[in-house]
């Protein structure tokens, strides 16, 4: 059942909504909106399309924690499919640049966020990189807009919601959001998926079930048994299994390409294995009060925020005292990792089993952390009853996440972006149009 209300914004006729109340089989209700101007959205019969993406993200999974007892459905559907077991995340091995380039296709040197946070250099401050304008290229789910498709987002982070605005056709705006986490549990978020798919029938969804990393964040035990993290793991595969039968049983299946990833994996570190930069750069008086420090968990990022004539000799000075540092393990240029030259003059990984912890040591007191190198290796399979998905596949190919956008893009027929993409069509998982 819908109730539909037409709401007018603030600015124009641009941020005017349609809302969709639905009614879920659990009982609960979800709210759904659209933008203006998009074409109207209704239910398809099954077999009125031919071909239906689902990109579900299930934030912060290890590729080594699929198995056929923790997440059988996840198993059997990486088994069923195309699978690649070298798939890498891009750095900065974070939630938001990652999520950007599967809908992008492009490195952060032209999608604009390379990281969660960065010191802001027209603001002064840090902040994070949740502002719809902070991407700066098109993204599948607008672009798909335009041609008369319908795209769909169901993103369980709030910052995820924010950033990528009312890009979609139909959108998810998570709730209930559990305090501190700032995301919508996996439950409310599958409902929502479930929703947003029997009400509108999306071509493309992109989905994000943030359980898995924010229980892993917390998880005190991730450095040994990782009792809390098994158990996210778990409910998350279940909601999976349940949105597969899903698809089978309303006739989806054999139109439906389900591709699963992870942005970044996960490290967990001991509470001694704190690495906070801000006490040794402070201490050197070079340096002190002129270095604004933007954390990301496994990498700080270094930015001289003195006079532009000091810059050269001062961030070599930060180079040092980096490397000097116990539990660093490398320091970089942005333009060697693909970031955007603004967005730091330094970026700085730990070791594995490290953390950063900036300004203070008690300012990063979660276990759980990821932005480094140790939290590169992702989970990335293409399943679905399509007949394009290549079945029982392992591909030795270094996949990425910003082979996303290239992917779902050729399925259906869309040109690159101006410029080109900088991943690749993973066409190992895909049978050719012709075949």
């Amino acid at each position: 059942m819908t109730d539909e209300t037409i709401t007018p914004g603030a600015a124009d006729d641009v941020s005017r909504r349609r809302f969709l109340r639905v009614a879920t089989t659990a009982g609960a209700a979800v709210v759904l909106s659209t933008t203006a101007g998009v074409p109207a959205v209704s239910a398809s019969p099954a077999g009125a399309k031919d071909l239906r993406v689902y990109v579900l993200v299930v934030d912060g999974l290890r590729p080594d924690e699929i198995d056929p007892h923790a997440t059988p459905h996840l198993y059997a559907l990486r088994a069923e499919g195309t699978n690649f077991p070298q798939a890498r995340s891009l750095p900065v091995m974070e939630t938001l640049p990652n999520h950007v380039m599967m809908m992008t296709g492009v490195r952060p040197d032209r999608s604009g966020v390379p990281a969660n946070d960065v010191y802001d250099r027209h603001e002064g401050a840090v902040r994070t990189l949740d502002r719809p304008s902070d991407i700066r290229v098109p993204t599948l789910l607008e672009r798909l807009a335009g041609t008369g498709r319908v795209s769909g987002s169901v993103l369980s982070k709030e910052y995820l919601y924010t950033i990528f605005g009312e890009r979609a056709s139909v959108r998810w705006e998570p709730e209930p959001l559990i305090p501190i986490t700032d995301h919508a549990p996996d439950l409310a978020t599958k409902l929502a998926l479930s929703a947003m798919v029997d009400e509108t029938d999306p071509d493309l969804v992109f989905v994000n079930l943030g359980d898995v990393d924010r229980v892993g964040h917390a998880d005190l035990t991730g450095t040994s048994l990782g009792l809390l993290r098994a158990a996210a793991l778990g409910a998350t595969d279940a909601h999976v299994g349940r949105f597969v039968s899903e698809l089978r049983d309303r006739g989806l299946w054999e139109s439906s390409v389900v591709m699963v990833i992870a942005d970044h994996s996960m490290d967990w570190s001991h509470g001694h294995k704190l690495i906070s930069l801000q006490a040794p750069l402070e201490s050197d008086d070079s340096l002190a009060d002129k270095v604004a420090i933007a954390q990301n968990g496994g990498a700080d990022l270094l930015t001289f925020i003195g006079p532009d004539s000091e810059r050269s000799a001062a961030v070599e000075r930060m180079r040092s005292i980096a490397l000097a540092t116990p539990g660093v393990l490398s320091v970089h240029r942005p333009e060697e990792l693909r970031l955007a030259p603004d967005c730091a003059d330094l970026v700085v990984y730990c070791k594995a089993g490290w953390r950063f912890s900036d300004p203070t040591p008690i300012s990063n007191p979660i276990p759980g952390n990821h932005g480094h190198p140790a939290t590169e290796p992702i989970p990335f399979f293409v399943a679905g009853g399509h007949r394009r998905v290549r079945k029982g596949v392992t591909s030795s190919a270094s996949a990425t996440t910003v082979d996303v956008a290239p992917t779902v893009g050729e399925l259906f027929g869309l040109p690159p972006l101006v410029g080109g993409y900088d991943g690749e069509i993973r066409a190992e998982a895909l049978f050719s149009r012709e075949e």
